[in-house]
């Protein structure tokens, strides 16, 4: 665990409204860098303690998103919810947030109404399509972006498959490191002006940002043909092997003594089907990994083992490095976590603890946020505005 007092965002505070994983992402980057994050639920929870291994009630997803956090639960709908919210944005300095636009203000909780008791306050807002625009209020998802921002059909087009929706959460993830990044810009500027903003992020934009091959599309340049980067059979599995074949080819060619088959006067793609076979058959030709590693590894080729996420986990690079830790359970265990990526030379980062249960820290967030008194607490919690902790399955 890390010593809170040497980490780079040690003393800021941060509400995090937000739910499932654009936002919680954004939270837990900031908490493992040191910042005291407060994850505000609503009374049924963030739907993703629902979502994959449930040990001692909390489920590995939201672990992984929420570790390290502070806990209380909040019923908006609640009379005085919003005002309690209202004086929580007035003591942070990050607000972090994922509702659709508009959801906010109908609270009374928009940027203009937090900033005028909390000028300093940053703001930061995820959504599908923005906080404006004709599309600003639709539904979105990660795999609804995936779909509209290209990125399926390429994938599917270059495969020359039917189009499917990846297994990974592309577009959360990145529009959370871009609003980590917008956030961390933007409190280096409040230290020179004192004033805070608003940050709007969304999945869409954050898509096409971190999209590589989206000059194709503005050049008006068609999609490659074919797998740049080929996957191939070998005695123990499969490998893929980085980069364009035809320099492959010439690696295993002149360095590993591959002969090329190609007949004189052959057409291109019989030439480069040949090369291919002769690859393919160079490649399987080995007993095991090691003596394959040895070959490729002298011709300076860059490759790598196609591995299920079970055993990728367990990569002993991973384990030099801390990258998985342990966090207790809180009931006599332990659990795996991943640890956030930021290793510093003259700083500390990384997990801080479990993830709170539902409501765990409300008397201990508003007590020491709000100074606010034990009969306070007790009044919000008898109006249904604070949800005292449900019986713990821990």
């Amino acid at each position: 665990m890390t010593t809170i007092s040497r980490t780079p965002l040690h003393g800021l505070r941060v509400l995090d409204l937000s739910r499932v994983l654009a936002g919680p992402y954004v939270g837990r980057m900031l908490c493992d860098l040191g910042a005291e994050v407060v994850k505000v639920e609503p009374p049924e929870g963030d739907i993703s303690r629902r979502w994959g291994k449930i040990v001692a009630g909390t489920s590995g997803y939201y672990l992984q998103q929420n570790a390290g956090k502070l806990g209380i639960c909040v019923d908006l709908r609640k009379l005085g919810a919003p005002v309690l919210i209202k004086r929580l944005a007035a003591q942070a300095d990050v607000l972090i947030e994922n509702f659709r636009p508009g959801v906010m203000a109908q609270y009374g909780l928009s940027y203009a109404e937090l900033s005028v008791d909390n000028p300093g306050l940053l703001m930061l807002s995820i959504t599908g399509f923005g906080q404006t625009g004709v599309e600003s209020r639709r539904p979105a998802y990660a795999a609804v972006l995936h779909a509209e921002s290209g990125f399926v059909y390429r994938q599917a087009y270059t495969d020359e498959t039917r189009p499917a929706d990846p297994h990974i959460s592309v577009a959360d993830m990145n529009a959370a490191l871009h609003g980590t990044v917008a956030l961390l810009a933007a409190l280096h500027l409040r230290q020179r002006t004192g004033l805070g903003q608003h940050l709007d992020i969304s999945l869409q934009d954050a898509m096409l940002a971190t999209d590589d091959y989206v000059h194709l599309a503005l050049d008006g340049e068609p999609l490659p043909h074919g797998i740049v980067n080929d996957i191939w059979d070998v005695a123990f599995g499969h490998i893929v092997i980085a980069g364009d074949f035809r320099w492959v080819w010439r690696q295993l060619n002149e360095r590993c003594g591959v002969d090329d088959p190609t007949p004189p006067g052959a057409s291109l793609p019989s030439k480069i089907a040949a090369r291919r076979r002769a690859a393919a058959s160079y490649l399987a030709s080995f007993p095991d990994r090691e003596t394959l590693k040895a070959a490729l590894d002298a011709a300076d080729l860059p490759w790598g083992e196609v591995l299920p996420s079970a055993q990728a986990v367990r990569s002993p690079t991973l384990a030099a490095r801390g990258s998985i830790v342990d966090v207790d359970d809180g009931h006599g265990g332990t659990r795996q976590v991943v640890q956030s990526p930021y290793r510093f030379s003259n700083a500390e980062s990384g997990l801080r603890g479990r993830a709170p249960e539902q409501g765990e820290h409300n008397r201990e967030v508003v007590g020491r946020w709000l100074k606010a008194s034990a009969a306070e607490v007790e009044s919000w919690e008898q109006a249904g505005v604070l949800l005292a902790p449900k019986p713990s399955s821990r």
